[in-house]
């Protein structure tokens, strides 16, 4: 599912995405690329003191192949809709 945006990653070397999360999901997966471009994202974690974005950040650097270090959550961090930054 992220294959247009795995591509514009090996190309520049960072991707932006939209993600709008849904925690407390039975497991974590990609749900849909909505056609803005958001990433829906089913979490396993509750959104308890950071754990959910812990677990996208964990999920997005196993799609991606990065270390956790290298995905940066820019904003949204309290809220369902989020910004994430993916580096090499």
């Amino acid at each position: 599912m992220f294959s247009k945006l795995k591509k514009l990653y090996l190309e520049k070397g960072e991707v932006y995405l939209r993600v709008k999360v849904r925690p407390n999901a039975a497991k974590t997966r990609v749900k849909e690329i909505m056609a803005d471009e958001t990433v829906k994202i089913d979490l396993a974690a509750a959104p308890v003191r950071g754990k959910a974005n812990q677990e996208l950040i964990k999920f997005l650097a196993g799609q991606f192949a990065v270390v956790v270090s290298n995905v940066k959550l820019i904003s949204g961090a309290g809220e369902r809709v989020k910004l994430v930054k993916i580096i090499r």
